[in-house]
């Protein structure tokens, strides 16, 4: 059930991620372009459909499709967050929260594999969708989905605020 539930929040977060990206791609735009990398708001708002349409497949079809979908996004993420670190990149933001302040990471790194990871076991295990989930859960789900939005949160601290607040805490010392 664990891995059920993984997926289920990594292709949450992919719903966040595509849509700031939408909103605002500047920080993906810079990210990409630090790179090398063909970096247009158009090619940042293709990058945010696919992830917003990559993260809707996983939670609605789950299994091949869906897991496919989560493996493809989230293996090209670690890969670009590989590339960054290693060749240090001065980059401010790996624009995935559309936030300026939000640089890679290693913590970056470690969730993209595990959501990658995620992809592979629904891509094999078949099965995974949210409302097949739901289904089993008490309460038509609710607490389910509660858990799932704490996760997202969770994440969105782990990657965009703890980074900033260790630099913060790092300028002073």
């Amino acid at each position: 059930m664990f891995a059920v539930g993984w997926s289920h929040l990594c292709a949450a977060l992919l719903l966040i991620s595509g849509g700031t990206k939408l909103v605002d791609p500047d920080p993906t735009t810079g990210a990409m372009r630090a790179a090398g990398l063909p970096a247009s708001r158009w090619v940042v708002a293709g990058l945010g459909l696919w992830e917003i349409v990559a993260g809707s497949a996983a939670l609605a079809v789950g299994g091949v499709l869906g897991g496919s979908a989560l493996f493809v996004t989230y293996a090209g993420f670690a890969g670009f967050i590989v590339f960054a670190l290693a060749n240090r990149l001065p980059i401010q933001s790996c624009g995935c929260f559309g936030r300026v302040d939000t640089p890679p990471s290693p913590a970056h790194v470690a969730v993209n594999v595990l959501a990658a990871g995620s992809g592979l076991w629904l891509a094999f295990t078949g099965g995974g969708d949210l409302f097949s989930t739901l289904d089993d859960q008490p309460l038509a789900g609710v607490p389910y989905l509660g858990f799932v939005a704490m996760g997202v949160f969770a994440l969105y601290l782990l990657l965009a605020e703890l980074p900033r607040t260790l630099a913060l805490a790092e300028a002073k010392a």
